[in-house]
């Protein structure tokens, strides 16, 4: 046994190396690849977060009613769980590569849309932009997995530090544009520029990428009939509904407690970037112990106590309480991430309990939001809104604490 493995050693340690400046080069490359990831995943909140800080002048511009304004901030994400399944089956049909350029000159002409041709180009552009963002976030995992096969956790840990720096910029920047600028519809199509100039980056990755077919399926357990995959799956969905209520309504609450739209959007800019400590961290904060229930409790209280601050604390400790949610909320999303691979015994499993997770997950983060506009149409305060709210969080923190004992998906 000993003389065997002596013998592998020696031969892996006489297998010749590549060249120096050949692996200088193939280093020098995933390092741009890294940075052009990075770039591009910031732009997949960029161009949904820019639309909360200007919700109150797009509705008084268009003559939008509540409801039209919840189906606006519905609208991409219900994209999210009807396509991204299906960003799969294309790779029979093109790389993933080329499928990223496609969908990024996609985001890029439903921005432009979006802010042209009043209300239709605004709920067509947002319904591409949607189409296109679900695309890349199906892809790009893939990518990474493929190109950082070892530190494809530290990826991924930096792909959603990218995507929650890209929101909060977004957040704080779009209103002073809209003043700046002196239209909202050039401040949400301003973020056409960035999009275009990840379109452009992305070339590189193209050349010389044929179309290829997938491979063969590997067979995945149905856990529509497990309990604990449900109980992931409406973790992941609770909680993303609670995120994109604040995303869109958020500046709306804090406009109408007296906040100017300026100071709304820095809360929420403020929320974003603070979320970024927890998300980071939070997923090793809650392998720490015997399983993670005791860390959604706290997330999840966090969240409970920020939010009700926003809605009904002092304005002057608004930006305490958006620290406090922010600490929940990035939590709260990490964790929720970490159960899709905590709670699968195999990569199988975790494949098959993430595309029910995304699919049915997105589908509940859809229609919170319109749920909050149609409440606070009828009511003509923000009193249902937070019942309504308090209710998801509850419901976020039952299932989550359901899911995140220690036991695997069978």
């Amino acid at each position: 046994m000993l003389d065997n493995s002596s013998e592998a050693n020696s031969q892996k340690a006489a297998k010749p190396q590549p060249p120096a400046h050949e692996r200088g080069k193939k280093g020098l490359a995933q390092a741009l690849l890294l940075i052009t990831i990075v770039y591009v995943a910031m732009n997949l909140r960029a161009a949904l977060i820019s639309v909360g800080p200007v919700i109150d002048s797009i509705g008084t511009s268009l003559g939008l009613s509540a409801t039209a304004l919840g189906v606006l901030i519905t609208l991409p994400v219900l994209c999210f769980g009807v396509f991204a399944p299906f960003a799969p089956r294309l790779l029979k049909l093109q790389s993933a590569e080329r499928l990223i350029l496609f969908s990024l000159l996609l985001l890029t002409g439903g921005i432009v849309l979006r802010s042209n041709l009043g209300s239709p180009g605004l709920f067509v552009g947002t319904f591409l932009l949607g189409l296109a963002i679900s695309m890349v976030m199906v892809l790009l995992p893939g990518i990474i997995k493929r190109h950082f096969p070892v530190n494809a956790g530290l990826m991924m840990g930096l792909y959603s530090t990218a995507l929650a720096a890209g929101a909060a910029t977004a957040a704080g920047v779009t209103v002073p544009m809209e003043q700046w600028l002196g239209d909202w519809r050039l401040s949400l199509g301003f973020w056409a520029i960035p999009a275009v100039l990840a379109a452009l980056v992305w070339v590189p990755q193209v050349r010389g990428e044929p179309a290829f077919s997938a491979r063969r399926p590997v067979a995945v357990p149905r856990l529509r009939s497990n309990w604990l995959a449900w109980q992931v799956t409406l973790f992941m969905g609770t909680q993303g509904a609670i995120a994109y209520c604040i995303f869109g309504w958020l500046p709306l609450i804090l406009i109408d407690r007296g906040l100017s739209s300026l100071d709304a959007g820095f809360v929420l800019a403020t929320l974003m970037s603070i979320q970024l400590t927890t998300s980071i961290t939070g997923p090793w904060i809650a392998t720490r112990g015997r399983d993670q229930r005791p860390a959604i409790f706290v997330f999840m209280a966090l969240v409970g106590a920020g939010f009700l601050g926003l809605v009904y604390g002092s304005t002057s400790a608004v930006y305490i309480w958006a620290g406090v949610f922010g600490l929940g909320f990035g939590g709260m999303f990490a964790v929720a991430m970490a159960l899709l691979v905590l709670r699968s015994p195999n990569p199988q499993v975790a494949a098959a309990i993430s595309g029910m997770s995304q699919g049915v997950g997105y589908m509940i983060a859809a229609v919170a939001p319109l749920i909050v506009g149609i409440l606070h149409e009828y009511t003509g305060n923000w009193d249902a809104v937070a019942a309504f709210m308090m209710l998801l969080i509850l419901g976020a923190m039952w299932s989550g604490l359901l899911a995140g004992r220690a036991r695997f998906i069978e």
